[in-house]
């Protein structure tokens, strides 16, 4: 099982590279290495479960979370390109997709985020950042955000399974938001849909939510 991330948001501008470097070794390169060790047994026993723990964000990109995503993107291509020549070998591989997950983890982002500094970029983008989203963030997880719990009985019914799923989402909460992506492959409809949710109906969302 491949459990460890570390979690970014805020605007790029404000972003340093060596921040980003270091949150795609520890996402994705931590995984690759992994697996680097662990497939070449598996392949000469003929069997194995390789179990990665992604996100809904490997799917799809959210706002002001572009380096997170692209590592979580990162990790789903990696995964989806190897599945193919595990499963010639009998080594199934499985994505775990949660949604939002609170734990300390999360609450420390958000506590580091309001705290930052957004000099390095224009008053509107921190703007929204900090009245929009932020905002937004903590009604999300307070409404939809799973426990460990939840997330390690999903992980464990995904390994006990007798053909174990490529993907498993355990928020059913965002299926919608997965199936915009699929449903318009242009990306008009899944863009429209967020643009609007963010900019012109964040009030209604978090009525919604509460």
């Amino acid at each position: 099982v491949s459990n460890a991330g570390v979690g970014m948001a805020g605007p790029l501008e404000c972003q340093s590279l060596a921040a980003m470097q270091s949150l795609m070794d520890t996402n994705f390169f931590g995984l690759v290495r992994l697996v680097k060790e662990v497939l070449p047994d598996m392949k000469r026993r003929r069997g194995g479960h390789i179990v990665v723990i992604s996100s809904i964000m490997g799917l799809q990109g959210i706002v002001f979370n572009d380096i997170y995503a692209a590592s979580k993107f990162a990790v789903e291509g990696f995964c989806e390109s190897l599945v193919v020549q595990a499963l010639r070998f009998n080594v199934a591989i499985s994505l775990v997709e949660p949604g939002p997950v609170t734990t300390e983890f999360e609450m420390k982002l958000y506590e580091e985020a309001e705290r930052a500094d957004y000099s390095r970029t224009d008053p509107e983008t921190a703007d929204i950042f900090t009245n929009l989203y932020l905002r937004n963030s903590r009604d999300v997880f307070a409404s939809l955000g799973q426990t460990p719990e939840d997330i390690a009985e999903h992980t464990l019914r995904v390994i006990k399974a007798a053909r174990p799923p490529f993907r498993h989402q355990t928020n059913a909460a965002y299926t919608p938001m997965a199936a915009l992506k699929h449903a318009d492959p242009s990306g008009a409809l899944m863009t429209d849909a967020f643009y609007k949710l963010v900019f012109k109906y964040d009030a209604v969302l978090r009525l919604s939510l509460r």
